[in-house]
């Protein structure tokens, strides 16, 4: 059984990082940003190769991308704003 959102969201994630300059790299922040977008997008589950490839191709074909990319961008963003990884810690400790 698979996620196709969830392929989508990892793919798109991997696009879209780069072109948000603010966005710390770290594992904590991709997770951050990647569950913020999961919990937001409908999930489409498969049980086969078939399903999973009609799946994937109806999502990026149609308003699903677009969404994918939307709700990645406000999660980036948001993460980018308050970070909970050692970056945001370092940021605040004085000295």
């Amino acid at each position: 059984m698979k996620n196709v959102t969830e392929q989508l969201v990892n793919r798109a994630y991997a696009d879209l990082a780069p072109t948000v300059p603010e966005l710390c790299d770290c594992e904590v922040c991709r997770e951050d940003v990647l569950v913020f977008a999961l919990n937001r997008l409908p999930p489409h589950y498969t049980s086969t190769l078939k399903g999973e490839v009609v799946s994937k191709f109806e999502m990026e074909a149609g308003q699903g991308s677009i969404d994918v990319t939307v709700v990645l961008l406000e999660g980036m963003q948001r993460v980018a704003a308050s970070p909970r990884c050692a970056r945001a810690v370092r940021a605040r400790t004085p000295g």
